[in-house]
Order: structure tokens, then C-alpha cells, then sequence
């Protein structure tokens, strides 16, 4: 008889409204599934930087957002955030990577971007093109979070 254990890969995908409320509907569910798969040890980080990339996405963008969570078999947890705006903001473009200036400590906004480039162990984007008719249209942000920055 052979045993099959359970893969600790899996994915899970939201499509989340242009409203207000899309990041708190992000976070509850990010908390939800990584409760429920005990991956206690990245849930704030991950929950913080959802929320800012879901933000920005309700700020910067028109039309709806796409969050999808991925366990990779390493251990590492991936985060990305579809919207229909086709920039990719730095840190998520071409080097330098570390260009995210730090915000006025008297302004209102503008660390969220900052948080990313210090919580998560690598990130990245990718333009879909900017044809806001074509379903490709957009851009998807992402970030990995689960591994330390200096393991191998």
C-alpha cells in the first residue's frame, strides 16, 4: 500500500472590486488562509504588504484587482497583486531595486512601497501592457516572503 501525504503546495485567488474595502476583504483573507495552513510565522508581514499592494492598486488604478496567494514547495510564500494600471513602481522595477525614498515623516502616505522593499526576502513586477481594453492590460506585483535574506 502506498501512502500519500498531502501536498504543502497550494494556491488560492481573489478578485477583489475597485472599492475602498478591497484591502481590509485582502487582509481578512490572507489571515484566513494562512491561519488555516499554520503559517503563523509570515501572517503579519504578509497581511501588512497585501494590504499596501491592494491599497495602491484602489489608488492608482481603475477597475478591479487580483490577489493570489501561492505556497511554493520550499517553504516560501508568494503574493501577487494584478490591477489594470501598466507602471511598475520602484521597488518592483529594473535596478536599482533599493530607489524607494523615505517618505517625509509628516506625510500621510507613501511608505507602503518602503515596507515591501524591507519585509519581503525578493519582489518584483511585470508589465501586461497598457491597452486598457485588452484583458492582458495592467501590471502584477509580487513578493516572497518565507525564506530569510540570507539563506540560500
Amino acid at each position: 500500500m502506498v501512502t500519500v501525504s498531502p501536498s504543502d503546495t497550494w494556491t488560492y485567488a481573489l478578485r477583489l472590486p475597485h472599492d475602498p474595502r478591497a484591502a481590509r476583504v485582502a487582509r481578512m483573507t490572507v489571515r484566513t488562509v494562512l491561519d488555516t495552513h499554520g503559517r503563523h510565522e509570515v501572517l503579519d508581514a504578509v497581511e501588512l504588504l497585501t494590504s499596501e499592494l491592494v491599497t495602491n492598486t484602489y489608488l492608482h488604478a481603475t477597475g478591479p484587482a487580483s490577489l493570489r496567494l501561492t505556497a511554493l514547495a520550499d517553504g516560501r510564500l508568494r503574493v501577487g497583486v494584478r490591477d489594470s494600471h501598466p507602471r511598475i513602481p520602484a521597488p518592483f522595477g529594473g535596478p536599482p531595486r533599493d530607489s524607494v525614498p523615505r517618505a517625509p515623516t509628516d506625510a500621510e502616505g507613501g511608505r507602503g512601497l518602503r515596507l515591501v522593499q524591507e519585509y519581503a526576502d525578493c519582489w518584483g513586477g511585470w508589465s501586461l501592457g497598457d491597452n486598457l481594453l485588452d484583458r492582458g492590460a495592467g501590471k502584477l506585483l509580487w513578493f516572497e516572503v518565507g525564506r530569510g535574506r540570507g539563506s540560500s
